[in-house]
């Protein structure tokens, strides 16, 4: 799978295709800027190289999609599914994870990357995806995403996560891939 799935909207056309070894460094750069600078995730210090190639690994060897957005030859966002638990009976769910270059967010690479891997995730039988998303008492980009990308919020825990000196909830969102 090697496609153009459109423009957004701003810069050139965007391409979605698998990621490979030699795109991991991007993916690891823009992952340690939201380690760094938000509480988007709760880990504290940016995974190494060798331990970001291990998670992609994992994800190709469960079967499942691990994708980078390309605009003008860069790197701009990635995306993958995990399982959402390893018990069986969890093997229809997916859990998603969408990261925009900082550089592109709000241009529209997130919603593009999102529709690849509900698609992807649709044609291997996935049921349901879901989402995890790092909320407090302010405006929330990501929450909206998610509610525009079609999931309903399903679920909160409330201050489970503490970074930057800040209490933050988790809400579960919830989305059918399949009727």
């Amino acid at each position: 799978m090697n496609f153009k799935v459109g423009s957004p909207q701003n810069g050139g056309p965007i391409f979605v295709r698998p990621a490979r070894a030699d795109d991991m460094l991007s993916v690891q750069g823009i992952y340690a800027y939201y380690v760094l600078e938000t509480a988007i995730s709760f880990e504290t210090t940016p995974p190494p190289l060798d331990e970001m190639m291990a998670r992609r690994d994992k994800v190709l060897a469960d079967g499942l999609p691990y994708l980078v957005a390309e605009r003008d030859n860069a790197v701009v966002g990635y995306c993958y599914a995990t399982p959402y638990r390893p018990r069986q009976a969890y093997r229809f769910t997916v859990e998603e994870s969408v990261y925009v270059a900082p550089s592109a967010r709000g241009s529209g690479v997130g919603r593009i990357l999102m529709l690849a891997l509900i698609d992807l995730c649709a044609g291997l039988g996935k049921q349901q995806m879901l989402g995890v998303v790092t909320c407090d008492d302010q405006v929330n980009p990501s929450l909206d995403f998610h509610i525009r990308m079609g999931f309903q919020e399903v679920g909160r825990l409330t201050r489970v996560g503490f970074k930057n000196d800040k209490w933050y909830d988790t809400v579960f969102m919830q989305r059918a891939l399949l009727p």
